[in-house]
């Protein structure tokens, strides 16, 4: 009991019950947590000794980055945008151009978001009460680094790194931007768009013009360190989390849809393994007639 109440005011802060302080154009329409939802997801948390968290892009909308699904506010139902796929960038150079020119400009609006008090609570569940052995996350935000937790499986990769694909060099995006800066004096590099990914419009004046980034080793092609759309995750990458959902006793998912199989089969193990799985999401998610609790909210 002493350890569930030491719980409780991080279980409010994973299921805040209005956003009254807040003022984010990214959250979807939702109806107030009931204390009922609370009570069960502290007692699951407290039942679980080694917790693997799973996050999804729904746990940064409070950081000002909306996600892909959400009825009304996400990307696919505001816009008709959709990320850059795969074979696309690795083919066209005019894609790869088109990237890097949207990526320049939205870059530091990105890269200056800060962790919300779900990344924030998730940190203290792993740090202060020692219940979290792993945390996986669908995001390439860094926002769960930023936060201080430990031992994080960014599922498909980080924004804030790139990659040669020619030698397999490894740069920070910040270097990027200095280079991109310096090799487009005179595009303006900023914008109050936000895509999840960090790309946003632009017109096609500046993609005409617009100088893309090059390896300084080899001078091969750069690219952000995502898994983008039509790629796979990297079978290491892989391993490291079928290793650590086999570690762990229990799955609790926060803010994702599981549309995307790379999430759906971490559930799909955990079931397996006869670990306990809650989720909490707004909306419905591909897992919610499969798994022991689904919180909306």
């Amino acid at each position: 009991m002493k350890n569930q109440q030491f719980l409780l005011p991080f279980v409010h802060r994973l299921l805040p019950a209005n956003h009254s302080t807040t003022s984010f154009n990214f959250i979807p329409k939702h109806l107030p947590v009931e204390e009922t939802s609370v009570i069960l997801l502290k007692q699951f948390i407290s039942n679980s000794k080694r917790l693997l968290i799973l996050t999804g892009a729904g746990i940064s909308t409070e950081s000002g980055i909306p996600d892909y699904r959400s009825e009304e506010v996400g990307l696919y139902a505001r816009s008709n945008h959709k990320p850059v796929q795969y074979v696309e960038f690795l083919k066209s150079k005019a894609a790869r151009k088109r990237y890097w020119a949207r990526n320049f400009v939205g870059w530091p609006r990105f890269s200056t978001c800060q962790p919300n008090a779900t990344h924030i609570s998730v940190r203290n569940l792993q740090s202060v009460h020692n219940k979290v052995s792993c945390v996986v996350t669908q995001n390439v935000d860094s926002l769960h680094y930023k936060a201080g937790s430990k031992n994080v499986i960014e599922l498909h990769g980080s924004a804030f790194r790139v990659l040669c694909l020619d030698c397999d060099a490894k740069y920070s995006r910040f270097d990027v931007q200095k280079m991109l800066a310096e090799l487009n004096p005179t595009i303006k590099n900023t914008s109050d768009m936000i895509r999840p990914d960090g790309d946003v419009d632009i017109s096609p004046d500046i993609i005409e013009r617009f100088n893309p980034p090059f390896c300084l080793q080899c001078g091969g092609t750069l690219k952000p360190d995502i898994v983008f759309f039509g790629d796979n995750v990297p079978r290491a990458r892989v391993e490291d989390v079928r290793n650590s959902v086999s570690e762990s006793d229990s799955l609790l998912v926060l803010g994702s849809s599981l549309f995307v199989f790379s999430g759906y089969r971490i559930v799909l193990q955990a079931l397996e393994e006869n670990k306990n799985v809650a989720v909490v999401n707004i909306g419905k998610t591909r897992a919610d007639d499969i798994v022991h609790l689904k919180i909306s909210a």
